[in-house]
C-alpha cells in the first residue's frame, strides 16, 4: 500500500502545481462563494414562501371556522349523545311488542356491553391511530387533500373516529372545505374534553350498518348485533365483529338483507370487506394467525338472524294507533312545559302552535327511546283479529271497496282498552275503523239520547206508553219512519227500545230539555257535534258528523259504570330512556246519568237481546253473561252496529264501507245484515272469551242500585191503576226509579157503552138499545197528540173503545129472509145492512099474543135455541130501529114457555153488569 501511495505522491503534486499555475483554485473558491450565495438567497425565499403560505393556509383555516361558536363541554356532550334512539311499545303487564318505526333502528349500549372484538375491529378499519391522536391525523388529512386535489381514483380518507362522530352529530353533512375546517377544529377540542373510552362509546352508538332482518336501516353497535346476527353486542365472536365492522364503509353495498328482510343471494361483498377487517386486526395483533383462519373459515349466511316481520308489519292498526296516541300525549307535556295554553292564543296562533307541537311531539317520539306501556292483552288482541278472517260473515267488495269492521273492547270500570279490531286488511285500507272511522250510529243512539236523558228526569220510565203512531218532526211535513214503515201503537218504552222504533224514540228525546241532552252527549264523550245538535234526528242516529266505534263504545259504558262515564284509554304510562315516567293514565269519572237512571237502561237492553231485534247473538256466543246491549242501522242501510255490554266489558262492532253504500240485506251466508253483524260480534267477543275468559264472562250480575222499585202502573198514563184501568187490562208491572213512582192515580180513562158491528167497537147512539151495548172504556182525547187511535190499539186491549161513532144508515131494516125452525133450533139468513147490530126473538101464542123470549148480538149471529111454539125474529140497528116480524115458523101453543131473558117492565132498567177482566197477552215477538 505504502508502495502504490509513493508512486502517486509525484503526479498528485504535478497536478497542483499546474492547477496553480493556471489559478483554477482561485475559480472555484469563486464559483462556490456565487453557489452558496445563490442557496442562502433560495434559503431565504424558500422560508419567506413557507411562512407566507402557512400565514396565508392559517389565515384561510381561521376565515373557515369564523362563524362556528367556541363549543362548551356540557353543548358537545349533550350533541355527541343526541342520537336517535327507537321507542318500544309493551302489550298490558309489560308484555314486550315491538319497536315504533323510525327512519332508523337504533338501541343505546355502553361500552362495557361492547365485545372486544368489535371494539378492535372498529378501531383496526377505521383509526388505527386512535389511541394515540388528538383528534386528527395530520399525514391522513395530507393525504386526502392530495387525492381530493389530484383527483385520485383512489380516496383512503382522512377522518379519524373522532372527526365522524363530530361530522354525525356536531355538523350537517354538506360537503365542503368550510364543513371539513370546522370538523378538524371541533375533533380537537373534542379530545380535549372527553376520554377516548366516552367519545368511541359515543361512535358505537351512532355509525349505520345498513339494514336488518326486518328490512329496517339500523344504527349502533347493539342494533347491528341484534338485527344481523340475532345476538346482543357483548356476545359477537371475531368473524361477527369483523363482518359488522366492515359495513360502515358501505352500510348499503355490504348489508346482508334486502329492504324487506330477505338474505342477498350473494354476500360476496360484505365477506370480502369482513376478510379485510380481519387482516387489519391481524395486522395490528388483535387477534392471531390461528383465530384469523378460523374466522375466515365461518359460514355468515348460515349465521344470520331469521328474517322477521317489523312489529309494524305484524301489528300495523296497533303500531299505528300506538303511535298516534302516544304522541299526542307528548304534544300536551311539551306544550306545558313551555307554558303554552292553547285555549289563550288567537285562532290562527293556536292552530299553527298546534301543529308546531304535534311535530315536535312526532320527532320526540321517534328519536328519544321512550318505553310505552299500553292496556292492550296480547291474546285477546290477537284472537280478535283472526275472528275476522273468516270472509263468510262480510257482504261482497263493491267499488273495489271491501265491506269493512271495525270493533273496540274495552274494561268498564278502568276505561282500559283490552283489543280493537282496525280493519280487514291494512295493506288495503289503513283507516282505523275502530278509532278514527267517524259514521252515523243509528238506533245505538237511541238508549244515549231519546231514553236515558228523558228517565233521568222522570219524563219517562220503563212501564210508560209513547204512542207509536204517524207522527212528523217538530215544524215540518216530513214524517218519522219506523225501520219497516209500520207502527206499533201504544208501546211501552220498554217494549219500544226492544223492537227500536224511531217514532216513540223521537217523541222520548221530545221530554228532555235540549240542554240536557247536549250535555250528556258531551260527558259521554261525544264531543263533534253541530252547533244547534242533538236534533230530533239525532236521537235515532243522524247525526251529523257521526261518531267512532271507540267513541259509541265509550259512551255505553256509562250505563254499566252506574251512570259515570269513564274514557276509553290504550297508553298506561310512558317512561324516558332513563326509566323515569313522564306520564301515567288516571281514571277519572264523570257522572252523567244517576245509578237508577243506568239500571233502568240495562235492564231494558237485557231484554233487546232476550226478545227484542239482538235475539240472534244468543245463538253464536258460546259463554254466558249478563248482556245488555243495542242494534243499529242507518239510513239505505249505510252502517250496521251492534254494542253489548256486561258487568265488566262493552263491546261494540260497525260494519259497512268506507265510501258509504247500502251493505247487503240478505243472502250472506244464509243471513240478515243485522245478523250477520251480530255473528261477527259473538264471533270476536268468543274469540276474546278463549284469550281471557275471566275477564269476558263475569258470573257476577249488573246490581241493581238502591231506589228501584217494583210497581204497578196504569200504561196509558203512568199513573197508579184505576179500576178501570185493572178492567180494561192495561196495568203494567215494571221496574221505577223511586225517586219517580207515581202518587196520583190514573184518570185517562173513562167509561162508555159500545157495540160490535162486524166485530169492530163503535161508541154507542143515545138510541141505541141497551140489551145491544157493553161497557167499555175509552182513552181521554187530551192524553194523547193525536185524534184517532182506532189504528193503533194493541190486538190485546179489547175493551179500549176507540173515538168514533157507530156507522148509521138513516134507515128501518129491511124483513129477515128465510126463518126456519129445525128441531128446537130456529135459524134465518144475515141481514144485508151494514149497522144491523143484532136479532130480536119473538114467540106467538095460540090466542096471538106476543113476548120476547131472546136477544141475539152480532149480524152474522144467525142461531137461537127454542122450545115448542110458533116464533119470528127482527133485525135490530144501531139507532134502535127494528124491522118488520119476519114470516112465522113452528106450531102454536096454549100456554107459553118459561120466557127466556125476559123483556124488563116498562120504565125498569137493566142492570148494568161488571166488565170482567181482561187476560193481558204479555207475548212479543221475537226478530
Amino acid at each position: 500500500m505504502k508502495k502504490i501511495f509513493s508512486t502517486i505522491q509525484p503526479k498528485i503534486n504535478s497536478l497542483k502545481e499546474y492547477l496553480e499555475d493556471k489559478k483554477i483554485f482561485r475559480k472555484i473558491d469563486i464559483t462556490y462563494q456565487v453557489i452558496w450565495n445563490l442557496f442562502l438567497i433560495f434559503l431565504i425565499i424558500s422560508a419567506i414562501g413557507v411562512f407566507f403560505v402557512a400565514g396565508a393556509g392559517a389565515g384561510f383555516f381561521a376565515s373557515l371556522v369564523k362563524n362556528e361558536p367556541l363549543r362548551s363541554y356540557d353543548s358537545m356532550k349533550k350533541a355527541i349523545y343526541n342520537y336517535e334512539e327507537v321507542s318500544e311499545v309493551y302489550f298490558a303487564n309489560d308484555d314486550y311488542l315491538g319497536t315504533l318505526p323510525t327512519e332508523i333502528e337504533r338501541r343505546e349500549v355502553g361500552l362495557d356491553s361492547v365485545s372486544k372484538h368489535l371494539i378492535n375491529a372498529i378501531i383496526a378499519t377505521e383509526d388505527e391511530y386512535f389511541s394515540e391522536h388528538d383528534g386528527i391525523v395530520p399525514k391522513a388529512i395530507m393525504r386526502a387533500i392530495f387525492q381530493e386535489f389530484s383527483n385520485s381514483s383512489v380516496q383512503t380518507g382522512g377522518s379519524t373516529l373522532t372527526q365522524q362522530l363530530v361530522k354525525n352529530q356536531l355538523l350537517t353533512s354538506e360537503v365542503s372545505f368550510d364543513r371539513k375546517a370546522k370538523e378538524i377544529l371541533l375533533a380537537m377540542r373534542l379530545e380535549h374534553f372527553f376520554s377516548k373510552d366516552e367519545i368511541l362509546e359515543a361512535y358505537l352508538n351512532i355509525v349505520p350498518f345498513g339494514r336488518n332482518s326486518s328490512g329496517r336501516n339500523i344504527a349502533g353497535v347493539q342494533a347491528a348485533a341484534q338485527g344481523i346476527f340475532g345476538v346482543d353486542a357483548k356476545d359477537l365472536n371475531i368473524p361477527q365483529a369483523a363482518f359488522i365492522a366492515g359495513l360502515p364503509q358501505s352500510p348499503f353495498g355490504y348489508t346482508p338483507f334486502t329492504n324487506n328482510g330477505d338474505v342477498k343471494e350473494n354476500l360476496d361483498a360484505g365477506k370480502n370487506r369482513m376478510k379485510t377487517v380481519l387482516r387489519r386486526m391481524k395486522d395490528a395483533e388483535f387477534i392471531t394467525e390461528k383465530e384469523y383462519e378460523e374466522a375466515l373459515n365461518y359460514d355468515i349466511r348460515e349465521h344470520l338472524t331469521a328474517s322477521v316481520p317489523s312489529t309494524f308489519s305484524n301489528y300495523p292498526y296497533l303500531t299505528s294507533e300506538v303511535e298516534r296516541r302516544a304522541s299526542d300525549i307528548l304534544k300536551d307535556i311539551l306544550l306545558e312545559n313551555d307554558g303554552i295554553v292553547l285555549e289563550d292564543l288567537p285562532e290562527d296562533k293556536r292552530k299553527a302552535t298546534l301543529n308546531e307541537y304535534r311535530e315536535k311531539a312526532k320527532l320526540e317520539l321517534r328519536q328519544n327511546g321512550y318505553k310505552i306501556h299500553t292496556t292492550v292483552i296480547r291474546d285477546i288482541y290477537d284472537n280478535m283479529q283472526n275472528a275476522i278472517k273468516d270472509d263468510r260473515y262480510f257482504g261482497p267488495t263493491r267499488d273495489g271497496e271491501l265491506e269493512e269492521v271495525g270493533a273496540y273492547l274495552r274494561e268498564n270500570n278502568t276505561g282500559a282498552i283490552l283489543g280493537f279490531v282496525g280493519g280487514r286488511d291494512f295493506q288495503v285500507e289503513e283507516l282505523n275503523h275502530a278509532t278514527q272511522a267517524y259514521r252515523q250510529n243509528g238506533s245505538t243512539m237511541k238508549p244515549l239520547l231519546a231514553y236515558a236523558p228523558a228517565i233521568d228526569i222522570g219524563a219517562l220510565q220503563p212501564a210508560h206508553i209513547v204512542p207509536d203512531v204517524k207522527t212528523y218532526y217538530t215544524g215540518t211535513k216530513r214524517e218519522i219512519y219506523n225501520y219497516n214503515r209500520q207502527h206499533r201503537g201504544l208501546i211501552s218504552v220498554r217494549d219500544a227500545l226492544k223492537y227500536s222504533q224511531n217514532v216513540p224514540a223521537v217523541k222520548g228525546f221530545r221530554l228532555s230539555p235540549h240542554e240536557k241532552s247536549r250535555e250528556s252527549l258531551i260527558k259521554m264523550g261525544i264531543t263533534n257535534l253541530d252547533a244547534g245538535e242533538p236534533y230530533e234526528a239525532t236521537s235515532i242516529g243522524g247525526l251529523t258528523y257521526g261518531v267512532t266505534v271507540e267513541q259509541n263504545t265509550n259512551a255505553f259504558s256509562t250505563f254499566a259504570n252506574g251512570g259515570q262515564f269513564i274514557q276509553g284509554y290504550m297508553i298506561e304510562k310512558i317512561e324516558d330512556k332513563n326509566g323515569e315516567i313522564i306520564y301515567e293514565h288516571q281514571v277519572n269519572p264523570v257522572e252523567v246519568f244517576s245509578p237508577q237512571t243506568a239500571y233502568l237502561m240495562l235492564d231494558m237492553m237485557r231484554d233487546v237481546i232476550g226478545s227484542g231485534t239482538a235475539t240472534y247473538v244468543n245463538r253464536s256466543l258460546k259463554f254466558n253473561a249478563d248482556w245488555a246491549g243495542k242494534t243499529g242501522t242507518t239510513s239505505d242501510f249505510h252502517d250496521s252496529w251492534f254494542v253489548a255490554m256486561n258487568p265488566n266489558v262493552t263491546l261494540g262492532v260497525w260494519i259497512g264501507y268506507d265510501t258509504p253504500k247500502p251493505i247487503k240485506r240478505q243472502g250472506v251466508a244464509g243471513l240478515s245484515y243485522g245478523q250477520r253483524t251480530q255473528k261477527i260480534w259473538a264471533n270476536i267477543a268468543n274469540a276474546a272469551y278463549d284469550a281471557r275468559p275471566d275477564i269476558l264472562a263475569p258470573k257476577q250480575r249488573f246490581e241493581m242500585p238502591g231506589g228501584i222499585v217494583r210497581r204497578s202502573v196504569c200504561g196509558i198514563s203512568g199513573l197508579l191503576p184505576s179500576d178501570l184501568c185493572q178492567q180494561a187490562g192495561l196495568v203494567r208491572t215494571d221496574i221505577f226509579n223511586a225517586k219517580f213512582v207515581p202518587k196520583k192515580v190514573d184518570d185517562s180513562l173513562q167509561l162508555v157503552k159500545y157495540v160490535l158491528i162486524n166485530d169492530e167497537p163503535y161508541l154507542a147512539l143515545a138510541s141505541t138499545p141497551a140489551e145491544f151495548t157493553h161497557d167499555g172504556v175509552q182513552i181521554k182525547k187530551e192524553y194523547f197528540d193525536f185524534v184517532d187511535y182506532k189504528d193503533y190499539i194493541p190486538a190485546n186491549w179489547n175493551h179500549i173503545v176507540p173515538e168514533r161513532t157507530a156507522p148509521d144508515n138513516g134507515k128501518q131494516p129491511g124483513v129477515i129472509q128465510n126463518l126456519y125452525l129445525n128441531g128446537s133450533q130456529l135459524s134465518w139468513s144475515a141481514h144485508g145492512d151494514n149497522d144491523i147490530l143484532g136479532y130480536r126473538i119473538y114467540r106467538v101464542s095460540s090466542d096471538g099474543h106476543v113476548q120476547k123470549v131472546g136477544t141475539v148480538q152480532g149480524r152474522t149471529n144467525t142461531h137461537f135455541t127454542v122450545q115448542t111454539g110458533e116464533y119470528y125474529v127482527t133485525a135490530v140497528d144501531v139507532a134502535g130501529r127494528e124491522s118488520p116480524p119476519s114470516q112465522k115458523t113452528g106450531n102454536k101453543v096454549e100456554s107459553p114457555p118459561a120466557i127466556e131473558n125476559p123483556e124488563p117492565p116498562t120504565g125498569e132498567e137493566i142492570p148494568e153488569q161488571p166488565v170482567p177482566p181482561i187476560e193481558h197477552d204479555n207475548s212479543e215477538e221475537e226478530l
